[in-house]
């Protein structure tokens, strides 16, 4: 019973120093802190290890207002280290030299917004205190195993003892009690692993500085490039200009010199044959090219050119025409004026449809490129370009040919593959294409080729793939073309047998009705003669067939 005493009485006084410390816990952490864990702060950078996260940081805006207190220890603090804001300033200066742009306040602020996370997190890090060293988190983890081992042989006691009634409630304050005391001991290994946290996060943030300054280092460049190119650039387009007053020029070849406007006065450029203005950043041509009526040949391509002039019709010698990779929707219809064109590439844009009139003006056209566009469908004049030779049309959203393109006579090579759902069959007329030699029909959604696709004697060369054929079926397709055609034409000879005995048949049919007819009219004629006879005589006439008649 003495021990027993002894016992509760121990007990008694543990919980009495346990619960004063923590009603003190506040004082008691702030001491604590003060004195165990005045190690040097994390959250200070050393800018040698962060120079560009260094020099931002101090320039942000504070986040909270300091207290007196604050103001009072970074004053005395300033006084008892003057060298501390010169070797802040002297860092400044050193960075900046080095890294010229940190100073650009674009750059400045693009760093700032990517470490908005560090510059809160230090500011957190400053209220909750310095990162603890390593023999205040060790005895921390030891403290915590113990309190754990303490509850244990805690609850066997009460557990064990016979006097206890209510058990559950001494466990419940043993259990409580003690959660409080390790809040404490939990709150130093968390504060430590923030601070662990933080160490990888500015790491993380210095890379990321470093990356924004090296992409800003590039535009920089890039731009200081692209200006001293353009200034070269008005230059040049000076020099050709002053140039072609004094001597006429036939060729002026501006490419890939990221021109975005052509001067008006290149439309006064006398004897030009040859414009290639490729590669450049132009949103739109001049009117007063309509100028150049001797051009032969005008490349415009991979610029940014929404529209084309509709003065480009004038150019009435124009032979060669490339409007390709740009972001038109249409061509004008004064472009059907240039009857001279022999090379017209629009492909690479966004146009829909072709001037309804192409056809009948270009007639001269033998080389047609419109692939990669939006078109659904071609024109019928395009039947009137008798001189086509190339066609690519491939990457469209054509759902069928006009029946007049069976007047492409002199049609090499055809290219309707990738129109996907939208083309499904070809014209009756396709077998007239007597001169195509290649002809690509892959990716698009044909049942069946066209009756007289036999006919097409010079071809060589065809693409079937992907689509879903059942004419010719799918064994003949892989055989080749000789195959296909030797295919179509048997089919097409069967049927052409199969007519003219359906013609013979009706034929034979039409002649008997007309014996038929001939025999009747004949008896019919022999009828009226006789009863004309009768009732023009004047014999004697009989009352029952007076009454008949």
């Amino acid at each position: 019973l003495g021990k027993k005493r002894e016992t509760e009485d121990n007990n008694h006084i543990f919980f009495f120093f346990f619960f004063f410390v923590l009603d003190n816990f506040p004082k008691l952490l702030s001491h604590i802190i003060s004195q165990a864990l005045s190690t040097t702060m994390a959250t200070e950078l050393n800018p040698k290890n962060f120079p560009v996260l260094s020099y931002v940081l101090d320039r942000l805006p504070s986040f909270s207002a300091k207290s007196s207190s604050d103001v009072d220890r970074s004053s005395s603090s300033s006084k008892s280290d003057p060298s501390s804001s010169s070797s802040s300033s002297s860092h400044s200066i050193e960075i900046v030299t080095q890294m010229p742009h940190l100073a650009h306040p674009d750059v400045l602020a693009s760093m700032t917004n990517a470490i908005a996370d560090v510059a809160q997190t230090r500011s957190v890090l400053r209220t909750l205190g310095p990162r603890p060293d390593h023999e205040t988190v060790d005895k921390a983890r030891a403290r915590l195993v113990e309190i754990d081992a303490s509850l244990s042989e805690s609850f066997e006691e009460i557990a064990l003892s016979p006097n206890d009634i209510d058990v559950a409630e001494k466990e419940q304050k043993r259990r409580e009690a003690v959660e409080q005391e390790k809040t404490w001991y939990n709150s130093i290994l968390k504060l430590n692993e923030l601070h662990q946290s933080y160490e990888k996060l500015l790491k993380e943030a210095e890379e990321r500085l470093v990356r924004i300054y090296e992409s800003a280092e590039k535009n920089a460049a890039a731009v200081a490039e692209e200006e001293a190119a353009e200034v070269e650039v008005n230059e040049e387009v000076v020099s050709i200009l002053q140039q072609a007053s004094e001597n006429p020029l036939d060729l002026v070849d501006l490419s890939g010199r990221k021109l975005k406007i052509l001067p008006e006065a290149f439309g006064k450029i006398q004897g030009l044959l040859v414009l290639n203005l490729y590669n450049n950043q132009l949103e739109a041509i001049p009117d007063s090219i309509a100028g150049l009526q001797n051009l032969l040949e005008l490349d415009v391509s991979t610029n940014f050119l929404q529209i084309l002039p509709d003065s480009i019709g004038l150019l009435s010698k124009l032979k060669i025409l490339n409007v390709s990779c740009n972001k038109l929707t249409t061509l004008p219809d004064s472009i059907c004026h240039c009857g001279s064109l022999v090379v017209l590439d629009a492909s690479y844009n966004n146009l829909t449809y072709l001037p309804t009139n192409i056809g009948f003006e270009l007639v001269k056209l033998e080389k047609l490129l419109i692939h990669l566009n939006k078109i659904r469908s071609l024109p019928t004049s395009v039947g009137e370009m008798r001189s086509l030779r190339y066609l690519d049309a491939h990457f469209n959203e054509l759902n069928g040919l006009p029946n007049s393109f069976g007047m492409l006579i002199n049609l090499e090579y055809l290219n309707l593959s990738s129109n996907f759902s939208d083309l499904q069959d070809l014209p009756a007329s396709f077998g007239d294409l007597i001169s195509l030699q290649e002809l690509d029909l892959s990716n698009n959604q044909i049942h069946s080729l066209p009756d007289a696709f036999g006919t097409l004697v010079n071809l060589t060369k065809l693409n079937l793939d992907q689509n879903p054929l059942v004419i010719p079926p799918q064994e003949v397709v892989t055989q080749g073309v000789d195959a296909v055609k030797m295919y179509m034409g048997k089919r097409w000879v069967s049927m052409l047998e199969e007519e003219e005995k359906m013609a013979n048949l009706k034929d034979e049919m039409d002649q008997t009705n007309t014996d038929w007819l001939t025999r009747t009219t004949s008896k019919l004629k022999t009828y009226v003669t006789e009863v004309s006879d009768y009732l023009g005589s004047n014999s004697p006439k009989d009352p029952y067939l007076d009454q008949q008649l």
